[in-house]
């Protein structure tokens, strides 16, 4: 049975573009490589690859071979990719099963699913911070970028809103939207929460269009009754 602590992990290492491509470049690569040279690749500080590096690692998704090479001091650790994690078909089926252990739960998977979208947020909220003019959009964008999902921010006054174009886990959300668009409504209600923003105030609407997702900002009260917020199809 797949775990609480897998599923985050998982869901997460995924999630990030900037780890997207450093598995990437290490799936491509015909032997290990060291931080060094992957972040170079993908054009990161050393620090932000080797952070990404450890939640792969921590994911199952990489391993680490530390290796003397023959030299004195600390050895040079070089990384690979894991069979587990060859090509985007196995992340694809792996996000299935853990949506589909999570759907077997008496609610869906809902509640588990929230409560590892918030963990979630927690895990990736360094330098997350509601801004000087107190606007929850641009510290909600950060986030949402920072996890993949293509954020950008449209209209103005009462209705403005967040378009998510490019959800990565846009097939698996399809198939079990009770699952992983609860693990991104935790993601978004944690990060206001974090930021002291109302999180009732904000909403999420999966597939308006089949490939847009949308976070409308500063709903009233009706229109959060209207929404049904969090508004995730059953």
């Amino acid at each position: 049975m797949v775990d609480d602590k897998e599923v985050e992990q998982r869901h997460a290492a995924l999630a990030s573009q900037s780890r997207r491509e450093v598995l990437a470049v290490l799936g491509d690569a015909h032997e290990p490589m060291d931080a060094t040279a992957l972040a170079a690749r993908v054009g990161l500080h050393i620090t932000t690859v080797r952070f990404h590096l450890e939640q792969l690692e921590n994911a199952g998704l990489i391993r680490r071979e530390p290796t003397h090479g023959g030299h004195r001091g600390r050895p040079r650790v070089l990384f690979s990719i894991t069979a587990a994690a060859r090509n985007a078909e196995g992340h694809r089926q792996l996000a299935e099963v853990l949506a589909d252990a999570l759907s077997s739960d008496p609610d869906g998977g809902r509640a588990r699913a929230v409560a590892a979208g918030e963990r979630w947020a927690d895990a990736n909220a360094d330098g997350i911070s509601l801004g000087a003019d107190g606007d929850a959009a641009t510290p909600l964008v950060q986030m949402l970028d920072r996890m993949g999902f293509g954020p950008v921010l449209s209209g103005d006054g009462d209705d403005r809103a967040i378009e998510l174009l490019a959800c990565p886990f846009r097939d698996t959300a399809a198939a079990h939207p009770g699952v992983v668009c609860s693990v991104h409504w935790g993601l978004i209600k944690r990060t206001l929460n974090t930021i002291g923003h109302d999180s009732g105030e904000v909403a999420l609407l999966p597939f308006v269009e089949p490939e847009l997702c949308m976070v409308p900002l500063n709903l009233s009260s009706r229109e959060q009754s209207d929404a049904g917020v969090p508004a995730i199809p059953s």
